[in-house]
């Protein structure tokens, strides 16, 4: 599988991936970092890629503003650390192994997990 992380997502995110055997896209250290989320996420959809992110904005952006795309992972926290939100991320690859990201977006909160399609 395929994952475009968000530049405000732990970079230690991308060894997780790898280490499981995921292509991870970072525009961290590249010309393009910096870039408006919008182009960022269309990226992800260039290259197929599942987008993840901290910004809960991208839960309702996305779908009113893509009508099809590779899925996107929102992990929102309270007090949102590199540990704990890497131990989100890690709960939320275990979950999306049984559900179809396609088109979805999934929002982890810290006791809660809400997807909406479009």
């Amino acid at each position: 599988m395929k994952f475009f992380l968000d530049e405000n997502f732990p970079r230690k995110a991308a060894a997780l991936l790898k280490g499981h055997s995921h292509e991870v896209f970072d525009v961290r250290g590249t010309p393009d970092e910096g870039a408006a989320d919008t182009w960022l996420f269309e990226q992800a959809q260039k290259v197929g890629a599942v987008f993840v992110t901290t910004d809960k904005d991208f839960y309702h952006t996305i779908p009113t503003r893509f009508t099809k795309h590779h899925g996107a992972i929102v992990i929102a926290l309270r007090h949102p650390n590199g540990p704990a939100i890497l131990a989100k991320f890690e709960a939320a690859l275990r979950f999306i192994q049984t559900f179809d990201l396609q088109s979805n977006v999934i929002l982890f909160t810290d006791n809660r997990l809400y997807t909406h399609g479009t």
